[in-house]
């Protein structure tokens, strides 16, 4: 019972401190491993960002000075902190590290600036002289290229008339041969221009290629037409057909002028030169003018204005120019008159009223 009645025991436990601090000296050692990363990380960019005469002039710096290896400096000695370069003057400790680096000079040792001067301008002058000659040069050679194609183009042009009169002659023969031509001499104008070698069949007065107003070729044109194909179709050239016309226009009112009349004649003598063997494909152009170029200015109404025209045209254009000289200034040749033969009876047709069509 008297146990029960005990007052309780309270135990209480002491806790113990730390055991004490360990020291400072890890932190030494931290800062020890800091600063030589940190030499070592300046080190390291010192290599990358230094040229090679930089980094002697750095090493010889650092080298030790012959004959003061284990001399300490600084103090109160006889340097007073300095020390002996190689060439014998004193080096201060104390003040900041310098690299000298030699930095060659652009003009020579003993030049004045007046002759620097002199010198730009004479290779500025030589920089001129040598472009001026290379402008030179290339104008020369245009010179030349022009010259090479002019005359290229006159052998060209010499080459092509010479063909030319060729095929001049040999139409004047084959017609002069044929007894049925004979008449249709001087239906045929040949001469060379420009553009070509313009062959040219013409009316007379008793012999016409197209009756009045009409596009049906005469039997004779026809003959004249074949012999004009058996020559040209021998030559490379290609080959052009206009149509022209009198000045005599059709009734007023009628719908069919000399516009349509001329270009249907045309058409009529490409078919004939094609029926007599010439290729179609050598002809490249076909056109009716009208009266809009007649042969016999003076005269509009004259038979010689209705005609064929039939040009060989030049393969190369270059050559037109030298085409105009003097084959182009000669007049148009004709074919010589045959000797006096009887032509057939053909009355030309009364002049025409306005309600029928003129000639044409």
């Amino acid at each position: 019972m008297a146990a029960d009645n005990a007052p309780p025991i309270i135990k209480r436990v002491k806790k113990k401190g730390h055991d004490g601090h360990h020291g400072g000296a890890w932190k030494v050692a931290y800062a020890d491993f800091v600063t030589a990363m940190m030499a070592f990380f300046l080190l390291m960019w010192l290599i990358n960002a230094t040229t090679e005469e930089q980094k002697r002039g750095i090493a010889e710096y650092f080298s030790p000075v012959p004959g003061m290896i284990g001399q300490t400096t600084g103090g109160s000695g006889f340097f007073k902190g300095d020390t002996v370069a190689s060439d014998g003057k004193s080096v201060n400790q104390n003040a900041p590290p310098s690299v000298t680096i030699p930095i060659p000079t652009t003009p020579e040792q003993g030049q004045t600036q007046s002759e620097n001067d002199k010198q730009g301008a004479d290779s500025d002058n030589d920089f001129e002289k040598n472009g001026n000659k290379d402008q030179n040069k290339d104008q020369d050679k245009q010179k030349e290229s022009v010259a090479d194609a002019e005359q290229a183009a006159k052998v060209l042009a010499e080459a092509e008339n010479k063909q030319f009169k060729e095929a001049e002659f040999e139409l004047k023969q084959a017609i002069q041969n044929t007894p049925d031509l004979k008449d249709l001499a001087q239906n045929l104008i040949v001469d060379n221009t420009p553009e070509g070698l313009r062959i040219q069949i013409v009316d007379q007065d008793k012999l016409a290629m197209f009756p009045r107003g009409s596009t049906v070729m005469a039997d004779k044109a026809k003959l004249l037409m074949a012999k004009v194909a058996e020559i040209i179709k021998k030559f490379p050239e290609k080959i052009a057909i206009s149509g022209h016309t009198d000045s005599t226009q059709y009734a007023e009112g009628n719908k069919y002028d000399n516009w349509d009349l001329s270009t249907d004649r045309a058409n009529a003598s490409r078919r004939a030169l094609i029926d007599a063997g010439l290729p179609a494909e050598r002809i490249t152009n076909l056109a009716g003018k009208g009266d809009t170029e007649p042969l016999v200015k003076d005269d509009p109404d004259s038979p010689k204005n209705r005609r064929i025209s039939i040009v060989l045209l030049r393969q190369n254009p270059l050559t037109a120019k030298a085409a105009a000289g003097a084959d182009a200034a000669a007049p148009p040749t004709q074919a010589p008159a045959p000797a006096p033969a009887q032509a057939p009876a053909q009355s030309a047709p009364p002049k025409q009223q306005a309600a029928t069509p003129p000639k044409g």
